[in-house]
């Protein structure tokens, strides 16, 4: 399963900027990838998985902005059509599973 994580969030002012990169920050040290400059990606296991960093994503909102968490499958995610300028990119491939013994 996947997690799209897209945002708009004000810039105007300088506290702004620095709640809009904290946020952007958070992210990445979270697992998400910038598939754009407001479009942020990750893998998740399980739907609980997933659950669980909607969770941790609803506690480091900005306090302005809109936020969408967007959820899709593997099977989803296989279809989407990526490019970049006039060519397209392969497909990214499924992180491996983690194995713990």
């Amino acid at each position: 399963m996947w997690l799209y994580v897209m945002f708009d969030l004000p810039v105007g002012t300088r506290d702004e900027r620095k709640a809009a990169t904290r946020f952007r920050n958070f992210l990445l040290d979270h697992g998400f990838e910038m598939a754009q400059f407001s479009v942020y990606l990750r893998f998740a296991e399980s739907k609980e998985a997933a659950e669980t960093h909607i969770n941790r994503v609803a506690v480091a909102l900005p306090e302005k902005g809109k936020v969408h968490i967007i959820t899709v499958t593997d099977k989803q995610y296989g279809n989407a059509r990526i490019f970049t300028g006039a060519r397209r990119e392969p497909a990214t491939k499924n992180p491996s599973q983690l194995a713990l013994f």
